[in-house]
């Protein structure tokens, strides 16, 4: 079936599937990145050495995780029509992940619990994600498809502003926070978390009532776990000769697709730990970082329909490297250069990451999304520890020759390093890549 012969949905469907990237953005902007870890780090590990490490680690193994159990997610989905039904699961799950780290209170022996949660809560996102990024091409068109995603993402950014917003004005700046809760054991803190996980489920209500479910498919046979591994790999080993150039589009995403989850999770870490900033500051920085974020998406989806997918990939990662390079160049002149380099980043991600899915969705044969995104995930992740790994590596290495002190600075080459050889891969592939009839 084809766009041609797609039904055409309202736009009230296209709105309340693009309104979980606005759902679901606690996790990204507070979980992962602005509020948790920094709080992780920081509050909860005070006297833990090497926290920034440990963090990078736990992102491996998360990543490790995602790549065993994502090869079945999607193609089972597709099988049995339950698309809707799975991103529903695993939002609630991740509504529970989200809200239990108002357990972690701020103290050492609760830092391990705090890994276990945001390593949990990164497998549950992710998993989420094949099932969503596959009813993006039910619910746009040939023709504005790459506007559609890229508005979506940057719908998910402006909600991570008000979610800052909300969470410095109404919990980290007052004397007397909302609800009248105080600030003893950093339970202002905490509270962020479960107002969280209250903002997924308010704001998944519209896809849960208003997005179709797919149709099963007729000759869907039930089908074991193992039997779904079995079909994924053999998958994997026909896809290269059958159809090349998406072969080729998964190992390259699957690189720098890496580099830009690195650049949001060590973020915040690395303006908290090497440019001192605090919690105020990171949140006011998270705030300019969704905007600018927001605008960057918005932009690349417009071009993404004119110029195409693979190029505004490209300048993306191009604009990343330069940025993190400058960053680190110039870090000497203090927090004015994360400022303007570290927000400079966040311009290119969102384009480079609402521009992966739409390439993905334009060469993929309708019935089959689940399957190939579930394929996408896989690859993506089963090299996912790379910028944890990378990163705590580069600090190592950087604490081995320069003696113990603040290196997190360092960890930022590991990204770069990501970043280059995904940029190097996906130059080689095509623009315009035969869909995977053949491969069916």
């Amino acid at each position: 079936m084809t766009y041609a012969q797609a039904p055409k949905q309202s736009k009230r469907t296209t709105f309340s599937w693009a309104l979980w990237d606005w759902a679901e953005q606690p996790y990204p902007t507070l979980m992962q990145t602005f509020i948790f870890p920094v709080y992780l780090t920081g509050t909860v590990a005070a006297g833990i050495k090497n926290a920034d490490q440990m963090l990078g680690w736990a992102t491996a193994i998360a990543g490790i995780l995602l790549a065993l159990i994502a090869p079945v997610l999607g193609r089972r989905s597709d099988q049995n029509g339950r698309r809707k039904f799975w991103l529903l699961v695993n939002t609630a799950i991740l509504i529970v992940v989200t809200a239990s780290a108002f357990f972690v209170e701020p103290k050492p022996e609760y830092f391990l619990f705090g890994l276990v949660l945001y390593g949990i809560g990164s497998v549950i996102q992710e998993s989420a994600f094949i099932n969503y990024y596959a009813m993006l091409k039910g619910v746009t068109t040939e023709s504005n498809i790459g506007r559609i995603s890229g508005y979506a993402w940057g719908l998910g950014y402006i909600g991570g502003i008000i979610l800052l917003l909300i969470s410095l004005v109404g919990f980290v700046l007052p004397d007397n926070p909302l609800f009248g809760i105080g600030k003893e054991n950093a339970i202002h803190i905490r509270t962020i978390f479960l107002f969280a996980s209250a903002w997924i489920l308010v704001f998944t209500i519209p896809l849960l009532l208003w997005v179709p479910e797919i149709e099963k498919k007729a000759n869907a046979r039930k089908e074991s776990i193992l039997a779904s591994y079995k079909g994924v790999f053999q998958q994997l080993k026909t896809l290269r000769k059958q159809a090349p150039e998406t072969f080729k589009f998964l190992i390259s995403s699957a690189v720098y697709r890496d580099g830009l989850s690195g650049v949001f999770t060590f973020g915040a870490v690395l303006g908290t730990l090497a440019f001192g900033f605090d919690t105020t500051s990171i949140i006011f920085y998270g705030i300019g970082a969704n905007i600018i974020a927001a605008i960057g998406a918005a932009i690349g989806g417009r071009l993404d329909d004119i110029y195409g997918s693979r190029a505004v990939i490209l300048g993306s990662l191009i604009g990343l490297i330069a940025g993190a390079i400058a960053l680190f160049l110039l870090r000497d002149l203090g927090q004015i250069t994360y400022w303007i380099f570290g927000l400079l980043l966040t311009l290119f991600v969102g384009p480079a990451q609402a521009s992966s899915r739409t390439f993905v969705s334009r060469f993929t044969p309708n019935g089959r999304e689940g399957e190939v995104f579930g394929l996408y995930q896989t690859t993506g992740r089963a090299i996912s520890f790379l910028s944890g790994t990378m990163w705590a590596t580069s600090i190592a290495v950087a604490s081995m020759f320069l003696g113990e002190g603040n290196n997190t600075i360092y960890g930022i080459w590991g990204i770069v390093i990501i970043l280059i050889v995904g940029a190097f891969l996906l130059s080689r592939v095509h623009p315009n890549p035969k869909v995977l009839d053949a491969a069916e």
